[in-house]
């Protein structure tokens, strides 16, 4: 899919949705503002909305020929509707962020610089939040949370529950997939031998709704993948190099 002016995207904008129809248009402008003068396109992921999500997004896509919307029947869980979002989105420089307005895209140029100063050996330039807007008792789950899979994994990230992410789809593409997989790709970036990049951006307030995706939904299946990441880390098999040997004439 080209753009209007006929160029390509170089940046896809992958948003995973459900139940934001409030919270869609203001963020729709807000990306749009800031990605202004580069080839782009923004992909809404409706993760089986039962508001007007739907309806929201189909009137902004009549006037705006770079946002598209793919939808999902029923609920299948953010790192679902992240990985749709990859794998429809046209450009090679993928940057995710929630719906819900509490990511501030006044940051993805600044993570896109960071992706492209790193060049071909950086994977992911990953949001870590100061100042964040949530309760004292979610900010005690997330840091406990943090504490332990940074303990485990030995990631060296501070959070990895922003959903602000800068990364080129063909990495992305080539991890192993899992529900879940998009609270630990710092650490199957590593994994892969790529390096991870770190942005501090500000939270926001909610501008709109409640949280769609809760703790207590995903707590045991978190600590499931957490054990089945490092799995992967330490059956992760060393490539080695190779080089052709020839004789001498």
């Amino acid at each position: 899919m080209s753009l209007s002016n006929g160029l390509d995207p170089a940046i896809s904008v992958v948003v995973p949705v459900r139940n934001e129809a409030g919270n869609i248009a203001p963020l729709v402008s807000e990306i749009a503002a800031v990605l202004q003068g580069r080839a782009f396109e923004i992909v809404y992921v409706n993760d089986g909305s039962q508001d007007g999500t739907e309806q929201e997004l189909r009137g902004l896509m009549a006037q705006h020929s770079w946002l598209r919307q793919i939808r999902h029947a029923q609920s299948c869980g953010q790192s679902a509707a992240v990985r749709t979002g990859v794998a429809m989105a046209q450009a090679p420089v993928v940057v995710t962020l929630d719906g819900d307005g509490q990511n501030d895209p006044a940051f993805i140029p600044a993570l896109i610089a960071r992706l492209e100063a790193g060049g071909p050996r950086c994977g992911l330039v990953a949001g870590q939040r100061t100042g964040r807007k949530a309760t004292g008792f979610k900010k005690l789950q997330s840091r406990i949370a943090n504490a332990v899979r940074s303990a485990v994994l030995k990631d060296g990230t501070r959070d990895t529950g922003c959903g602000l992410k800068a990364f080129r789809r063909d990495v992305f593409l080539a991890l192993p997939y899992f529900d879940g997989l998009h609270r630990f790709m710092p650490a199957l970036i590593r994994r892969e031998g790529l390096d991870v990049g770190y942005v501090d951006v500000v939270d926001r307030q909610r501008r709109h709704g409640t949280s769609n995706y809760g703790f207590w939904d995903r707590l045991w299946i978190g600590i499931l993948d957490l054990g089945g990441v490092w799995w992967l880390i330490r059956r992760k098999k060393r490539v080695a190099d190779a080089q052709e040997v020839t004789l001498a004439r």
